[in-house]
């Protein structure tokens, strides 16, 4: 029985020295916990996509749980974007469903960000380039298509976005 409790807390001690250097908080500092995401300008010609992408950053920082969700006047950081192309390739021809033949499509698209520090008006990132990529399965309608994929575009620019707001080198 002797054994058995040295031997537990020696295993106990070893376990919890692995993890010393762990945090179980953010970096980000609590005075900078507040983003604001105007509307993404759209240039491309994707219908809405702007909307779509910015509806998708607001998502994905509330899911992320760091950031509080602010107004422009109240914020400490602003996200600010232009969607500039949307492409669609097609990928494979020769995909079969049911007899019919589908087409396999690429679509990609690019948002140009910058991150803004409102309180010392620094601009934390300029102008850097985020590319979201999907694929589509489709023969007719590629309009439809397209705006259905513009989710899974958005949701891969919004993740991107976030991730690099979490590991910004704060002050």
């Amino acid at each position: 029985m002797r054994m058995f409790k040295f031997f537990f807390a020696f295993a106990l001690a070893a376990l919890s020295s692995g993890c010393a250097t762990y945090k179980w908080t953010s970096d980000v500092p609590e005075d900078k916990r507040t983003v604001f995401v105007p509307v993404f300008r759209n240039e491309s010609e994707v219908t809405e996509l702007g909307n779509v992408v910015t509806r998708q950053i607001l998502r994905e920082f509330q899911r992320e749980g760091t950031f509080k969700i602010s107004t422009s006047s109240d914020c400490a950081l602003e996200i600010q974007g232009v969607i500039g192309s949307a492409s669609i390739s097609r990928v494979n021809s020769s995909i079969r469903d049911h007899g019919n033949r589908r087409m396999e499509r690429r679509f990609k698209s690019e948002a140009v960000v910058s991150f803004i520090d409102k309180k010392s008006g620094m601009v934390l990132v300029d102008n850097r380039k985020y590319i979201g990529r999907t694929t589509f399965y489709g023969d007719r309608d590629v309009v439809t298509l397209q705006r259905d994929a513009s989710g899974r575009i958005a949701e891969d620019i919004a993740r991107q976005i976030v991730d690099d707001v979490l590991n910004l080198k704060w002050e």
